[in-house]
């Protein structure tokens, strides 16, 4: 099984993703990742929205019960390996037993878009180059953007 190679049309599909993502964020949507580094991958392929870490709450009971308290949508974008699919699955039951308004379709839109080679929500910090425009062989560049 190989992988799509990245063609204008999996960068323009990647931009689309972003924009949709900072939309659903100023209708006041949440969306969480795993840690840090995953934060700062969208912030740096240009997500603006509004990005949560799940690991700076002190467990997932925690998390839970501090977004069940504001009444808006909830994007789990959390990684596609092992850790990360129990982690959606365990939240999925918890935020959607306390009423909570619950979206898996960004997790599985970019699982589709980068024909699973994207298993972690950090690797996209690799394509930041190319969804900026930055397509010189100096990809080093980009940290000066």
């Amino acid at each position: 099984m190989g992988y799509r190679p990245m063609d204008e049309a999996t960068i323009a599909q990647l931009r689309n993703f972003v924009d949709r993502l900072n939309t659903e964020s100023k209708k006041g949507s949440v969306i969480v990742v795993e840690g840090k580094r995953d934060v700062e991958a969208l912030t740096r392929i240009g997500c603006t929205g509004h990005v949560m870490a799940l690991n700076r709450f002190k467990g997932i009971n925690n998390f839970v019960d501090s977004q069940c308290a504001i009444d808006r949508k909830i994007i789990l974008l959390l990684d596609m390996d092992r850790t990360g699919k129990y982690l959606t699955s365990k939240l999925m039951k918890q935020l959607q037993s306390r009423g909570g308004n619950v979206c898996l379709f960004y997790k599985k839109s970019l699982a589709r878009i980068s024909n699973g080679k994207v298993r972690h929500v950090e690797d996209l910090i690799s394509y930041a180059p190319l969804l900026s425009g930055i397509t010189s062989a100096r990809k080093d560049l980009f940290m000066y953007i």
